[in-house]
């Protein structure tokens, strides 16, 4: 990979984090706006730091190192930079199910956001999807069995890389509902903990909350060096955000949208990829640069159509 298409990578990747993090930075927003300075200023460093090296840094070593476990963990920092033919045969061995399990996972994730989920509606189709929420598990079972079927006639470990990534999807989504649960009390006050507990617990469910953006950077690159670098980079992005502009931010209702839909794409790319279509590395940040700024743009036109109404 040369210096520009690492860039590119990178940008992707930074973008991709800050922007699957919004919902996240508004929770915790209003959490600290209940606690102390101190609190806050320990948030923005430790908690920077436990962000991006344990969460960005460890979990997709791990992830890779799952499918590699005869590598080590160096072995796994280095492994898609290495000029060495062996690691690159495993690497390319280990990639398509990676890459398939990642891709079941975000695509059943932007469907459970489309059926289930409440949301500003950013396209008319949004609307009546959200009206049929009862086949959200119809659609998604009726996916995975046809994605399985395909895999199985090519290598069966690849199918079971599918399941892995539906089973990864309902366990992490039991662990969201219950971090969602947790961040109603602690914004509205109802939990009797320290400022100490509070920030244990924010830093729980920002690693729950993060695994999105962790599975949705393979869709960019297997180089854990890269992932660790764009993702923690949005990670401290989605911090200072947190702290001193997150008002701002949530003015731009449709960002949210965007951030599914090209979870959505980049789901989509992952599980062809593993099919061996070639897909280009620069698809993948290109896509989402498009269609967060579509949606962003969207933002724009609601907040000047306020203005417009409001000065009317």
């Amino acid at each position: 990979m040369d210096i520009g298409a690492m860039l590119l990578t990178i940008l992707g990747l930074v973008f991709f984090e800050t922007i699957t993090s919004l919902d996240n930075a508004v929770i915790n927003a209003e959490v600290l706006s209940k606690m102390s300075q101190k609190a806050r200023r320990w948030f923005l460093l430790w908690g920077i730091l436990i962000a991006v090296f344990v969460i960005r840094g460890l979990l997709p070593a791990a992830i890779v190192w799952a499918a590699n476990p005869h590598f080590t963990i160096e072995d796994v920092f280095m492994a898609t930079l290495s000029s060495d033919p062996q690691v690159a045969e495993a690497m390319e061995q280990s990639g398509p199910v990676l890459l398939i399990a990642g891709g079941v996972f975000l695509i059943f994730l932007f469907f459970h956001w489309l059926f289930l989920e409440p949301k500003q509606f950013g396209l008319p189709t949004e609307k009546f999807f959200k009206d049929q929420g009862v086949w959200f598990f119809a659609v998604v079972s009726i996916l995975l069995a046809y994605i399985t079927w395909n895999a199985i006639n090519l290598d069966p470990l690849l199918a079971f890389g599918a399941v892995v990534g539906s089973t990864a999807f309902f366990i992490v989504h039991g662990f969201k509902q219950n971090a969602e649960l947790q961040e109603a009390k602690l914004v509205e006050g109802s939990s009797n903990l320290s400022d100490l507990s509070k920030l244990m617990y924010l830093e729980v469910i920002d690693a729950t909350f993060s695994i999105d953006g962790v599975v949705g950077a393979f869709a960019f690159t297997f180089a854990v060096p890269l992932i660790l670098i764009g993702n923690g980079i949005g990670a401290f992005v989605v911090r200072e955000l947190t702290i001193r502009n997150i008002e701002n931010v949530k003015k731009y209702v449709f960002l949210k949208n965007g951030a599914m839909y090209s979870i959505f794409f980049l789901g989509v790319i992952m599980v062809l990829d593993a099919f061996g279509a070639h897909i280009p590395s620069w698809l993948s940040p290109i896509i989402t640069f498009g269609v967060v700024g579509f949606f962003f743009w969207k933002s724009v036109c609601r907040i000047n159509g306020k203005k417009e109404v409001q000065a009317a």
